[in-house]
């Protein structure tokens, strides 16, 4: 099977039996439900863009391992080039969709396990990456979406996983026999996650001996028995659910989150690729967390639409001349391009691993996650600022488009005399939905606490910076150490 078409995406999904919830109940139609669907064109547009030659060379690649030509969300880097095009790709994405478009979860825990697998093989003797190897093959032919799952629920967090009250709050293993293991727990935060084929397991954080039984990484079909998904509810999620569009903001894409349980879920053998080397769940921790905050070039652009949207209302607005908004505008756009830097850094000084996958380069890869805890917030005060108080007291798209009310509407709600009053309604309600609304989890609240909080960014800075080497160079300087 070569890449999967949009249209080939859409219907493997709908051959799927997902074990699904929201608001209290188990949905029948996974694919066309409305809060859902949106989330799954976004995935799609991985799948439409792969096939259409201007953008071929970011979101295709040659596989390392059968020479095909594939999606590149399922390719292992084999060079800082590689990294350089992820990167680009996660830009081009987000302003084609202005949204979370879910597989650079699953990309990235596939890079950190062909390179972790490989470091346990070589010290215990294991065939951990003979395991991953084909099974990267096997998501390669199918051109699978895998979600990578990693964030545990994590109960009373003063506690290791082995001394929680309950210890489901934490995956483990609860059996094993010679067919495989039996695992139980959950994880949280799985963005995309009834929208993949495949879920893949990581540890949430480094581990000892005591907990070894949680030090699992494991693959499975995401429609595996005993795996349930609970949707999260979003910002503004009904209005999906209430026809038409405009309220929306951006009514073809959007996100979705989810907790999935895993309910004493069986694992073949064939499909774990860690199983109790608990010394190198922190390995796999921080080898995943540096290519996922590298992967936040997406927020770049979904940056580039909401700029976009700044100049627009400027100018429905009338005001694109005055100097105050053509400075907030360049200051949003230092902004946005000082991410771009950060995440073509950490690209560009990737060094190639053991395994021969290269990994970015881990300080800059969370200096630039980092920036992006900051910069995407700043960037959404300006716009509001831009946009103006009727950002959120515009009345609904029922009363625009009745009778009597939107008669009004029309009339008062009128700025530029050049300028069509639904499109400045239209403008106003995509920014809401950016800043405030669905778009809003995945710009904001992802860019800060997606791919671990600020603070573990600053750890992981602390723990890379080379202060010694700073410190010679000062000394030297001011003739402390002249040699």
């Amino acid at each position: 099977m070569g890449m999967m078409t949009a249209e080939q995406y859409e219907e493997s999904l709908r051959r799927l039996n997902l074990k699904v919830y929201m608001f209290g109940e188990r949905l029948e139609n996974v694919v066309d439900h409305p809060i859902i669907r949106p989330s799954m064109n976004a995935v799609a547009k991985t799948y439409e863009l792969a096939h259409q030659p201007e953008y071929e060379d970011l979101m295709t690649a040659r596989s390392h391992l059968s020479g095909r030509k594939i999606n590149r969300f399922t390719h292992i880097h084999q060079s800082p080039e590689d990294l350089v095009k992820k990167s680009k790709m996660g830009r081009l994405l987000g302003r084609e969709t202005g949204c979370c478009f879910q597989r650079c979860v699953g990309m990235d825990a596939l890079n950190a396990l062909s390179i972790v697998t490989f470091d346990i093989d070589a010290k215990y003797g294991t065939s951990y990456n003979r395991r991953f190897l084909k099974y990267l093959e096997f998501v390669q032919e199918k051109d699978f979406t895998c979600d990578g799952a990693m964030t545990d629920p994590k109960g009373d967090r003063s506690l290791p996983p082995h001394q929680q009250t309950d210890p489901d709050l934490y995956l483990h293993v609860v059996a094993e026999n010679s067919d495989g293991i039996v695992v139980r727990g959950a994880k949280a935060h799985q963005t995309g996650a009834v929208n993949s084929h495949e879920i893949i397991v990581m540890p949430t954080l480094a581990l000892r001996k005591e907990d070894e039984d949680y030090a699992v990484s494991f693959a499975l079909p995401s429609d595996a028995q005993g795996i349930v998904y609970i949707v999260g509810r979003q910002p503004g999620d009904t209005r999906r659910m209430e026809g038409g569009d405009i309220d929306q903001g951006n009514s073809f894409f959007g996100g979705h989150e989810a907790l999935v349980v895993f309910d004493d879920v069986f694992v073949p053998w064939d499909r774990v690729f860690m199983y109790k080397e608990y010394d190198f769940a922190g390995q796999l921790v921080e080898t995943f967390a540096a290519y996922h905050r590298q992967s936040y070039a997406c927020k770049v652009g979904v940056g580039d639409v909401l700029i976009g949207a700044a100049q627009t209302i400027a100018e429905f607005n009338r005001v694109e001349r005055a100097s105050h908004i053509k400075d907030k505008i360049v200051e949003m756009n230092h902004l946005n391009e000082t991410l771009f830097c950060g995440c073509l850094a950490c690209a560009s000084e990737g060094r190639q691993e053991p395994s021969g996958t290269y990994l970015v380069d881990t300080l800059l890869a969370n200096v630039h996650k980092h920036n992006v805890t900051r910069f995407p917030y700043e960037i959404a005060r300006l716009v509001q600022d831009i946009a103006g108080g009727l950002m959120v007291t515009l009345a609904s798209e029922k009363d625009f488009k009745s009778e009597t009310p939107g008669k009004w509407l029309k009339k008062y709600l009128k700025a530029n005399p050049q300028v069509d009053t639904e499109h400045r309604i239209r403008i106003l309600r995509l920014i809401e939905n950016l800043t405030l609304g669905n778009a809003a989890v995945g710009y904001l609240t992802e860019s800060m606490h997606g791919a671990g909080s600020p603070q573990a960014q600053r750890i992981m800075i602390a723990r890379k910076v080379n202060m010694p080497e700073k410190q010679k160079a000062a000394r030297k300087l001011c003739g402390i150490d002249p040699k």
